[in-house]
C-alpha cells in the first residue's frame, strides 16, 4: 500500500520538528549542565581545600575541627543543643570558625557542659575531660570526733586532734585501726598548729608563748599530764614551728627570731637570725633541712625591703655552731643595699 506524497511530506516535517526539539532540549540540558558546573566548581574545590561557604558573613572561609576526648569514653556528643552520630573520642570536622556549644552526656556520670570557639584552620581539642560519677566513693573514716587532721601518705597514717577532749588519735589510711595514742595538756589552750614528728614517735603542738612536745606510747601507759615537754616563749610570740629531720630539734619562728631549740626539759634556744618583720613568711625543706623564710630590712633612705633567704640547717651540728656566732646582719642584704656598699668601697 502506497503512501500519499501529501502524507510523507506531513511526516517530514513532524520528524524534523522533533529532531529540532530534541537538540534543542540536549542544548539547553548541555548549557544547564555547564552552569551547573561552574557554578558549584568553587563549593566543589573549597570543600576539597577544607574551605565552606559562610552564610553569614557571605563568604568562603577555611573550617576548623573540634576533637574531643573523654575519660571514660562512649560520651554522646550535643553541638549547639543538636546530637551528633559520633560519641567521644571523636573529630567534628568542617566546622565554620565561631563559637559553639558542647554538652557532653554519660549514663551515672555528672555532665559536661562549655563553649568551644573554632579558628580557621585549627584544631580546637577538648582532650582533658573527666566525668565524676554521680554517687561517689564517699567513705567516713573518723569514729571520734576531732578537730584537725594530718595524713602521713609515707607512714599511711592520719592523725586527729580532738581539741574538746585534748586527745589525739590514729587510724590507717582506710579508717581501720582507729585509737587513741596521746593526750593535750588542758592549759594548752589557743593551739596554732602542730606537727608529727619524722620518727613517728612524737609531735608538737603551739600556741603563741608555748610548745608542748608530746610523746606517743604504744603501750597505753602513758600519763597525759607527765609526758608532754612545755618549752615557753613568754616574751616573744611564735609564728610557726617545724621539725627538724632528726626528729630532735625544733626550728622555731617567733616575731624577733629564726631558732632553733632541742625538744628536751630546760633547752634554750640558739637564736640564730634577728628578724626585723614580726609576721614572717616562712617554708621548711625537711628533706634538705632548708628554711626559706621572709624579712624586711631598711635602707640608707628609709625605704623597707621585702627580701627572701634561705638558711641551711643539714645535720653538720657543727653549723649550728658556727651559726651561733655569725650575726644576724651578715645574712644577704637587699640587693640595693649590697649596690650601695659596693658604690662605698668603690669611693
Amino acid at each position: 500500500m502506497s503512501i500519499p506524497l501529501e502524507k510523507k511530506d506531513e511526516i517530514k516535517k513532524c520528524s524534523y520538528f522533533a529532531d529540532y526539539a530534541l537538540q534543542t532540549v540536549r542544548g539547553i540540558l548541555f548549557y544547564l549542565g555547564l552552569l551547573i558546573f561552574f557554578t558549584g566548581l568553587p563549593f566543589i574545590l573549597s570543600f576539597a581545600l577544607g574551605y565552606k561557604f559562610n552564610a553569614h558573613a557571605l563568604k568562603f572561609v577555611k573550617t576548623g575541627l573540634i576533637y574531643i576526648k573523654t575519660q571514660p569514653e562512649g560520651a554522646k556528643i550535643y553541638l549547639n543543643n543538636k546530637l551528633i552520630p559520633e560519641k567521644s573520642p571523636t573529630s567534628i570536622q568542617e566546622l565554620v570558625p565561631g563559637a559553639y556549644k558542647i554538652t557532653l552526656e554519660l549514663a551515672q556520670y555528672y555532665s559536661w557542659k562549655g563553649e568551644v570557639d573554632v579558628q580557621e584552620g585549627k584544631a580546637s581539642r577538648l582532650d582533658k575531660i573527666i566525668f565524676f560519677p554521680l554517687r561517689p566513693d564517699l567513705q567516713q573514716l573518723n569514729q571520734e570526733r576531732f578537730s584537725s587532721f594530718r595524713v602521713d601518705l609515707q607512714k599511711e597514717i592520719i592523725y586527729y586532734l580532738d581539741q574538746d577532749k585534748n586527745v589525739i588519735y590514729r587510724s590507717n589510711l582506710g579508717g581501720d585501726n582507729f585509737e587513741d595514742i596521746a593526750g593535750i595538756p588542758e592549759n594548752l589552750i589557743g593551739i596554732k598548729g602542730w606537727e608529727v614528728a619524722e620518727d613517728k614517735a612524737k609531735m608538737f603542738i603551739f600556741n603563741a608563748h608555748q610548745i608542748a612536745v608530746i610523746f606517743f606510747d604504744a603501750k597505753d601507759n602513758y600519763e597525759y599530764s607527765d609526758s608532754p615537754v612545755f618549752i615557753e616563749y613568754p616574751r616573744e610570740k611564735i609564728i610557726q614551728v617545724f621539725w627538724h629531720s632528726d626528729s630532735y630539734y625544733l626550728v622555731v619562728i617567733t616575731n624577733k627570731h629564726v631558732a632553733v631549740i632541742e625538744s628536751r626539759p630546760g633547752a634554750l634556744p640558739v637564736n640564730l637570725v634577728e628578724l626585723n618583720k614580726e609576721n614572717t613568711l616562712s617554708f621548711y625543706d625537711n628533706k634538705r633541712d632548708t628554711l626559706y623564710f621572709s624579712d624586711s630590712q631598711k635602707t640608707s633612705d628609709g625605704a623597707l625591703y621585702n627580701n627572701l633567704y634561705r638558711l641551711e640547717l643539714n645535720s653538720d651540728f657543727y653549723l649550728l655552731e658556727r651559726l651561733m656566732k655569725k650575726r644576724p646582719n651578715e645574712f644577704s642584704p637587699a640587693p640595693e643595699v649590697a649596690r650601695e656598699r659596693k658604690e662605698q668601697r668603690s669611693e
